[in-house]
């Protein structure tokens, strides 16, 4: 740790003093950046062109550096459950039977019963399982992540001139598309990063236009959103829904006619078909298809609130002490740090939202443009930008706790008011110098130097999980044995709760390798008896390293 804070120190430092030296010397290589700069132009000029060049791009650049980051390997509860939801997708179901055994095999962010589910919304589930399909969930990351920057260069060409909307892009590609944990886990981020794209960027083309397939990006955003991120998707939403209101009341509205063929009817459909998904996908989850798999997951594990206003519950109690000391511990405290019950801890809550929000979107070099702030908050080309973030920020603040992912919905967003802070940055002049061009030419710059170097890669793929790595290579070694694998996992009273190994596939009593814990006090019998004919292992992850070897009563 004390490494990568060095670092991060020393490349804020270089930072600092290249705008130090772009303040005196704006036109510092002007001659090789004119070149570049004129090449950028030509290329967003042929606007779809740059779509499919920036979205392959992301592609490429991330596969070229495969030997030096690896596939990841999944290491939190989400990215368990999330994995989950991709082997019950790829196998042709939306949920699985619950399983008779399930005290032994249940598992953070897993539902067992009434049906054997992954908790969370089914668009990042569906996007691994395409990912699994073509040979490794991961490529659904790579691909959606590839999708992500195509549509949010398309919603900044609607509201930014094209080689603008271009460097924007590029800024997303370079902070978001690479290295970050969007791309190198299997998280989320850039699913409903896709749909806050698409719902954002086509609001300014239906005002200008009035076109029946904008509206059905618009659709298709709000679809994405609602199966990917609902809460967040749908603030995002509000304040789209209102400019249309206030722009259909208005004496200046386009005819009825093209009002019900190009915005009601297409609109409807997709609003119609996504709201019929929805409602059969929690029904098939937990019986009623208005209760989603998320709220009986909270029901039956979680007595701490999500949203500020919910009151909390008693401590449940768990026969699995690994339960216990998450839900009741980890879990408790994090809530407890979170609330805003006095003016302290509200004002602590909102500085650690904006704290994570700034380091994960900004820091440092993108920070430079808070600097064109005032020029921001008086334009009224993106006076809507603004409003849609506000209303989104104040919403990030009624959950307990953030993490980026949660705002992802408001991606596009964020860099299109990054890049117009860069417009007004430019033409900044003091004394006659055009110090702006040199100021957005190191901004951009470092963007590009500083892009492997962001911390926030690092700290989420290095939160305390230690060892967990070697449940992949547990899993590869016993997927290569002959015949079938029960292990048994044996965690000690000192575990991290945050590395938990018990994670299955989604047709259990078929699996090749099957993952069971050991209970305390609890005979393991029924379960050996249920699985007889497998050769039985035990785990236990808290040696160190974590060992592997055969099972004996």
């Amino acid at each position: 740790m004390g490494h990568f804070l060095v670092r991060d120190l020393l490349l804020d430092l270089a930072l600092l003093l290249c705008l130090v030296v772009a303040w005196f010397a704006p036109r510092f290589g002007d001659r090789i950046l004119k070149i570049v700069e004129r090449f950028g132009l030509l290329i967003a000029r042929k606007r779809g062109h740059a779509i499919i060049y920036l979205a392959i791009s992301a592609i490429l650049i991330r596969l070229s550096l495969i030997w030096l980051l690896p596939v990841p390997v999944p290491r939190t509860h989400d990215e368990f459950s999330y994995l989950l939801a991709a082997d019950t997708f790829a196998h042709g179901r939306l949920a699985n039977p619950p399983h008779p055994l399930s005290l032994f095999l249940d598992t953070f962010h897993v539902n067992q019963y009434p049906a054997y589910m992954s908790k969370y919304p089914p668009a990042q589930g569906a996007t691994l399982a395409i990912g699994e399909i073509l040979g490794n969930a991961w490529i659904g990351v790579v691909l959606s992540v590839s999708c992500m920057c195509g549509a949010i260069l398309w919603m900044l060409q609607g509201w930014l001139p094209a080689s603008w909307a271009l460097l924007g892009g590029v800024l997303v590609l370079l902070r978001l598309g690479v290295f970050s944990y969007w791309m190198n886990s299997y998280w989320g981020g850039a699913i409903p990063a896709i749909g806050g794209a698409l719902v954002v960027g086509a609001f300014p083309r239906i005002l200008r236009y009035w076109q029946a397939r904008h509206v059905a990006l618009l659709g298709l955003g709000g679809a994405i959103l609602m199966n990917s991120r609902p809460l967040e998707g749908f603030i995002l939403c509000l304040p789209v829904a209102a400019c249309f209101l206030i722009q259909l009341s208005r004496g200046h509205r386009p005819p009825r006619k093209i009002i019900l063929h190009h915005f009601v009817f297409p609109l409807s459909v997709i609003a119609s078909a996504s709201a019929i998904f929805f409602c059969y996908y929690n029904w098939r989850g937990t019986g009623n298809p208005f209760l989603m798999p998320y709220n009986i997951n909270e029901r039956n594990y979680v007595s701490t609130p999500t949203l500020l206003w919910q009151s909390e519950r008693p401590p449940l109690q768990f026969s699995n002490p690994q339960f216990d000391a998450f839900y009741n511990s980890w879990m408790r405290n994090l809530w407890l740090e979170g609330q805003s019950d006095t003016l302290p801890h509200a004002a602590k809550h909102i500085f650690s939202v904006i704290t994570k929000f700034t380091y994960f979107f900004l820091w440092p070099e993108l920070c430079v443009m808070l600097a064109a702030l005032p020029w921001i908050m008086r334009d009224r080309r993106v006076r809507f930008l603004i409003i849609q973030s506000a209303v989104c920020f104040f919403a990030f603040l009624l959950v307990a706790w953030f993490q980026p992912h949660y705002a992802a919905p408001l991606t596009a967003t964020v860099f299109a008011l990054l890049v117009q802070g860069l417009r007004h940055l430019r033409r900044w002049k003091y004394s006659g110098k055009p110090v702006g061009i040199g100021l957005t030419r190191v901004v951009v710059l470092f963007a590009l130097l500083l892009a492997p170097f962001h911390p926030h890669a690092a700290t989420i793929g290095n939160v305390a999980i230690s060892g967990i790595e070697y449940r992949a290579r547990f899993q590869a070694q016993l997927e290569a044995t002959a015949g079938k694998q029960l292990v048994v996992v044996r965690y000690s009273p000192e575990h991290d709760v945050l590395a938990e190994w018990v994670y299955n596939k989604a047709d259990i009593d078929n699996a090749k390798v099957i993952w069971v814990r050991e209970l305390p006090g609890t005979d393991i019998t029924p379960v050996l008896n249920y699985f007889s004919g497998r050769r039985v292992w035990l785990v236990e992850p808290d040696t160190s390293p974590p060992s592997l070897a055969p099972y004996f009563k």
